[in-house]
Parts: structure tokens; C-alpha cells; sequence
């Protein structure tokens, strides 16, 4: 039996990505961001959205506006994100871009955290980002979306990537 706990609001993360100063989100549909956060997303003036057939053209996109001086975010599930290992390696660490990804867990268990997940797609995320270099941070319930504006933030002024793995269906 699985816990009933709640996830993420999507609205709060809204909040917190406009607070970080993006305009752009580059996505492909996920199933545990797509109802509460992309698809009002998609209704927000405060973005325009960039749909994509591949999560690896979303890192080139990405970075492009940040070499135009706009910020972005690419959203996705963790198959895509294990798809694009090897743009986000040449592009967002070799070259030290401030790639944002928010990357929807799918098949977590809203009880554990992603390290835990008995589902070996999900436990193996977070190490390969540690062997990268790349910083990550969960974001599981509410009160958490606060952790994306300066996550955000962090990729900008540092130069380089970030992911927000969200562990539970986004509300």
C-alpha cells in the first residue's frame, strides 16, 4: 500500500520559476508534471512554451537563449533525461551552461526518496548526476517548490547545469 501524500504544487512552481526570471520552458509531456504543471503552464502569459520532439534539442535550445541573455528551463521525464546524457555532458557541463531541468520521476513511490526507489530507472539518477557534477535537488511535496527559484539562480550565476527531480504527481 502506497502512501496518499501530496506532491508539489504546480502553481508554486510556477511561482518559483517566473521568481527566478524565466520566460522560456522547453518541454516534452511527462505524466508526473504534465496536468498540474504543464499544461497551466501552457496557459501562463508569464512563458511561452517550446514543445519539443526530443529532450536533447532542449539542451541546445536552452542554451541558446541563454547566449541571447534569456532564461529557460527544459522539462521532462527521467527516460529523457537518460537520453540526453550526452548533449547535457558536451554542452551543460563541458561548457559550463546553465541548463535548468525539471525532470518528473516517473514510477517513484511517493513514500521514499528517489535514492531509494526500488525502481532501478528512478535510484539510478541521482548517482549518475553526482558522477557528472551536476547539482540536484528534490522537490517531493509542498513547500519544496521554494528550492527551484535558487536552484535556478545558482545555474545562472555559477554557469552551470541544475536538475529538480520531482518525486511525486504535481498537483
Amino acid at each position: 500500500m502506497t502512501a496518499n501524500l501530496p506532491g508539489p504544487s504546480g502553481a508554486a512552481m510556477l511561482d518559483a520559476i517566473a521568481a527566478a526570471n524565466v520566460r522560456f520552458v522547453a518541454a516534452v509531456p511527462d505524466i508526473v508534471t504534465s496536468d498540474g504543471l504543464l499544461w497551466p503552464l501552457s496557459r501562463d502569459g508569464r512563458f511561452r512554451l517550446i514543445r519539443l520532439c526530443k529532450e536533447d534539442e532542449g539542451v541546445s535550445i536552452c542554451t541558446g537563449l541563454a547566449f541571447t541573455g534569456h532564461r529557460a528551463v527544459l522539462m521532462m521525464q527521467q527516460t529523457g533525461l537518460m537520453d540526453s546524457l550526452n548533449a547535457i555532458r558536451a554542452i551543460a557541463v563541458e561548457y559550463r551552461q546553465p541548463v535548468c531541468m525539471v525532470v518528473g520521476m516517473q514510477g517513484k513511490e511517493p513514500e521514499v526518496r528517489v535514492r531509494d526507489s526500488a525502481r532501478y530507472g528512478v535510484r539510478i539518477v541521482p548517482p549518475i548526476l553526482d558522477v557528472m557534477g551536476i547539482e540536484h535537488i528534490e522537490i517531493e511535496g509542498p513547500g519544496d517548490e521554494a528550492a527551484l527559484t535558487a536552484a535556478i539562480e545558482r545555474a545562472y550565476r555559477e554557469e552551470r547545469p541544475v536538475v529538480a527531480l520531482i518525486g511525486r504527481t504535481v498537483q
